[in-house]
């Protein structure tokens, strides 16, 4: 068996934003210390962490040394250096598994992975050259998106094709060298699930969450979805197969596109809390980052139900715009409460923080926080 990291233990996190910062409330909140690796100073997570180290991941006599003053190595994102998860795991339980972080930091590794589980999937194919876009568009056809296979969220590093695109302007616009095309779907509802395995590989999922975006930026988050018994099920199920073949130890968030007959197609994972399992810290009987600490610490996981109805809705810079937000009347609204993450610069399309609200069903929880969120900015200076 696995070892087990009781309270008490030091739980070392890779990554200083503002889910590294929950993870350290729920590990804090059960008894652990965390030690927070970062090239950042003064982020998120070092502000309510035991220790800090700010250190590039490239720097390998700093990882080494953080790693040393902890028990268990865990992730508040994926996109560490795939040597940097080498030198953590020589003496110590990394948990994901690097080879989990590795498959999830490239979308071309993420989805032949998926594929070749049977997982279903939206076609795409590997792009390399602005021949190979052409050849890939005759096999998909139009409209498709072309996307670089590393480093892109929200949005970023992506190009609608549509039927009267410009295929050589698109190449040339194109960033890296390693590009996706992917078929785009006409789905009704973007939605995910959250699954934790264990150490002794026991499996929870969260309810469904039904994820409304707007420019490309996670908006709204609700729960439960608005959709049938059956499609929970079905992505609950689809989940837990990813987790297996993964063979996960902690959280991973899986997004899928509903289309309007029922089907569902796996989008992106993400080996760690997930913006969309927000709801869960005040809605839920065990929030995604206290999942995150038991899994990963050989614990049993925790109960996943609904407490109630609830909606979280993403604060960017954008809410600064005309000044300081007017907390006092968002926080009116009842049954409204606000988390932000300690970030001192207010940019456009930054995520600053977010606001959760619950409601008698998911339509109520949507309106209250919608309605938090408007009037941040009706009497900001």
């Amino acid at each position: 068996m696995s070892h087990v990291y009781l309270p008490g233990a030091t739980i070392g996190v890779m990554g200083g934003g503002q889910l590294g910062r929950m993870l350290a409330f729920a590990a804090r909140r059960t008894g652990y210390r965390v030690h927070i690796f970062s090239p950042e100073k003064d982020g998120p997570a070092a502000q309510v962490s035991n220790r800090s180290i700010v250190a590039d991941y490239a720097d390998e006599e700093a990882v080494k040394r953080f790693a040393a003053d902890v028990d268990v190595i865990t992730f508040e994102f994926e996109n560490i250096p795939v040597q940097t998860i080498e030198w953590c795991a020589h003496d110590h339980d990394v948990r994901p598994a690097g080879a989990i972080l590795h498959i999830a930091q490239n979308r071309l590794r993420e989805k032949n992975f998926l594929a070749h589980a049977g997982i279903p999937l939206a076609p795409f194919r590997a792009v390399r050259s602005a021949s190979g876009l052409k050849s890939a568009l005759g096999e998909i056809g139009r409209p498709a998106i072309l996307k670089t296979a590393a480093f892109g969220y929200d949005g970023k590093g992506q190009q609608a094709i549509n039927e009267d695109a410009n295929l050589e302007e698109v190449w040339s616009a194109s960033s890296g060298n390693e590009l996706v095309l992917e078929g785009a779907v006409a789905f009704e509802k973007e939605v995910s699930v959250l699954v934790a395995r264990g150490t002794d590989g026991a499996i929870k999922t969260f309810p469904l969450c039904e994820n409304i975006h707007r420019d490309h930026i996670l908006d709204i988050t609700v729960v439960p979805a608005r959709v049938e018994s059956s499609v929970e099920r079905a992505a609950a199920e689809l989940a837990r197969s990813i987790a297996e073949k993964l063979e996960l130890v902690g959280l991973l968030a899986v997004e899928m596109f509903l289309k309007a007959n029922g089907d569902l197609l796996v989008n992106e994972l993400a080996p760690r809390p997930h913006n969309s399992g927000h709801w869960t810290i005040e809605a839920c009987a065990t929030s995604q980052f206290e999942q995150q600490v038991r899994a990963v610490c050989g614990l049993p996981l925790g109960a996943t139900n609904v407490l109630r109805p609830a909606a979280m809705a993403n604060l960017l810079g954008d809410v600064w715009q005309s000044g300081e937000p007017d907390w006092s009347a968002a926080l009116a609204v009842g049954g409204v409460g606000l988390h932000l993450y300690g970030k001192r610069e207010p940019r456009l399309r930054r995520k600053m923080g977010h606001l959760t609200a619950f409601g008698a069903d998911a339509d109520e929880a949507i309106a209250r926080v919608t309605a938090a969120r408007s009037a941040l900015q009706s009497g900001s200076t």
